[in-house]
């Protein structure tokens, strides 16, 4: 089944046995349940640590237990503290370290161990290999780190303002993923029916309940904590561990990955301190790079742990990096990343235009009013859910309450590889408001595509124009000839981000909702790395 849903994935070199529910006792002695797949062959072979709060099932069971294990592996495939059948109470951050260090020494222990140890996973998989690694053990000599996450504040917030979809999203996979399918399934459909009642409930806070069966206290516990700096969010990022990690680490995502932007930071901390690491970004979402994308990444995380576990560098590629282009449809390896770009700033004037001759002063340009009650949609975009990717923007973009500054058709082809970000003179008459604002690509036939974007919280005085740079993430992307570069800008994208009251309110608390009047001015850009460097 596996081979016939993907082609291309490398022929068996062994066949697989298993040995399933296995106890591993966690650091506070709880039991881990354990599923153990091996290659059936004299020899000795690496192991591969997994460790999942999603169970131990499909897709996990022949995408990482048989797959590696059929390729000359030993997989230990764990369900994480309080999922999947084993003890203890699940905590989204706060046991995986040390549950992690805990199943080392019981790996230690078994008679097949050979002191050769890699780890592979995507998502919050990726979160346990970080989480390991803030202490790295000495048998530790390769990870594989698939769309992955290693901060749980930015998962949930950007700029103080709730990711609401991603919320409800790891809400309901985290409560039923490791149940089983059925249950999975189930919840998920539960969830779409009833997801309007959900993000249009005044106050938001609990409203999620109907939705996901019953309270998730730990899910109350991340919406309700909007600033970074709280103490409740201590120790839930494990950035640290790239800062001074010796473990050579491979990195997988897709542009359109909730978690790219946390890729490109594990990228920039593991490159900074010195570690040799591997990047490859291809056009995927969170979903669709273990789907659509797996025969690619399964090819890259192969070859990163032969190279690293086996002593078998010729699967390895010769450059650190390798992107997928939009708008080409094609790959490039680069040997860094970002490539040396110059920054082209792209300029909004009267009429809805772009253009690159900077203002000469900062006169009011552009204005439209933003109602609470009835909020910009979301379209696209880096999701969790199905519903992610590159969407024609046509329809979201005919609203009141989006402004659009458009560029004239290009004459020869534009390379925009690198970060992309937004400064925003604007002004508004309540204070209150945030900023959603995303590049696009309009084909001849009017299409507009979005290509990456962000949202930014405005701290304004009312009718005083203040400035504010949004971060709108990172992209490799060619205009074609007869292409046209638009700037996008509205203040939400709902329910992608739950919508700002205008109140000064918290999202989650407000019940009353008031209406802004958002004025953008002349002395705002969309800056975009240019690069040269494509042929």
């Amino acid at each position: 089944m596996m081979r016939a849903t993907w082609r291309g994935l490398p022929a068996k070199r062994h066949e697989v046995g298993w040995e399933p529910g296995l106890t591993v006792s966690a650091a506070d002695g709880s039991p881990l349940i354990t599923d153990h797949y091996f290659p059936r062959a004299e020899g000795d072979f690496p192991t591969l640590l997994v460790r999942s709060p999603y169970g131990r099932g499909l897709p996990w069971s022949p995408q990482y237990g048989l797959l590696f294990a059929e390729q000359g592996f030993h997989v230990v495939l764990q369900s994480c503290r309080g999922t999947g059948g084993s003890g203890g109470a699940f905590d989204l951050w706060r046991n995986e370290a040390a549950d992690g260090q805990a199943t080392v020494s019981w790996l230690r222990e078994q008679p097949w161990f050979n002191g050769t140890l890699g780890t592979v996973g995507p998502s919050y998989l990726g979160y346990t290999q970080w989480a390991l690694a803030l202490d790295p053990p000495p048998e530790l000599k390769a990870m594989v780190v698939q769309v992955g996450l290693h901060d749980p504040y930015a998962l949930f917030h950007a700029d103080g303002a709730l990711r609401l979809e991603n919320a409800l999203a790891v809400g309901m996979g985290m409560t039923y993923q490791h149940q089983g399918m059925g249950p999975f399934l189930k919840a998920t459909l539960r969830l779409q029916r009833r997801l309007r009642d959900v993000i249009t409930a005044r106050p938001l806070r609990g409203a999620y309940v109907s939705a996901l069966g019953g309270e998730v206290p730990w899910l109350d516990a991340v919406m309700t904590h909007p600033d970074p700096e709280d103490t409740f969010w201590r120790g839930a990022s494990s950035a640290e561990s790239a800062e001074r990690l010796r473990v050579p680490t491979a990195l997988i995502t897709g542009w359109h990955d909730a978690l790219v932007d946390q890729t490109f930071e594990q990228y920039d901390r593991l490159r900074r301190g010195g570690c040799e690491t591997a990047l490859l970004v291809g056009p995927w979402t969170h979903t669709s790079a273990l789907q659509q994308g797996w025969p690619e990444v399964f090819a890259e995380s192969l070859a990163w742990l032969r190279a690293h576990l086996c002593a078998d560098p010729a699967g390895l590629r010769p450059t650190a990096v390798r992107v997928h282009i939009g708008g080409e449809a094609a790959w490039r390896d680069l040997d860094e990343w970002p490539p040396a770009a110059a920054a082209a700033p792209w300029c909004p004037v009267p009429g809805g235009h772009l253009t690159q001759q900077a203002p000469t002063d900062s006169a009011p340009l552009a204005s439209f009013r933003y109602d609470p009650a009835d909020p910009t949609p979301s379209l696209g975009g880096p999701l969790l859910s199905r519903t992610a990717g590159p969407r024609d923007n046509s329809t979201l973009e005919a609203r009141d309450d989006v402004l659009t500054f458009t560029g004239p058709p290009l004459t020869e082809p534009l390379d925009i590889l690198g970060p992309v970000s937004a400064r925003l003179s604007i002004s508004t008459d309540t204070g209150h408001a945030d900023v959603f604002t995303r590049l696009c690509d309009v084909d001849p036939q009017g299409r507009s595509i979005n290509i990456c974007d962000g949202l930014g919280r405005l701290r304004t005085t009312e009718g005083v124009p203040s400035q504010v740079t949004v971060a709108m993430s990172t992209t490799a992307h060619r205009f074609a000839v007869g292409h046209r570069i638009r700037w996008q800008i509205s203040a939400g994208a709902h329910p992608r981000y739950a919508r700002n009251p205008g109140t000064g309110e918290p999202p989650v608390d407000a019940t009353t909702f008031a209406p802004v009047r958002i004025t953008l001015h002349t002395d705002s850009a969309l800056t975009l790395p240019r690069s040269s460097g494509l042929t």
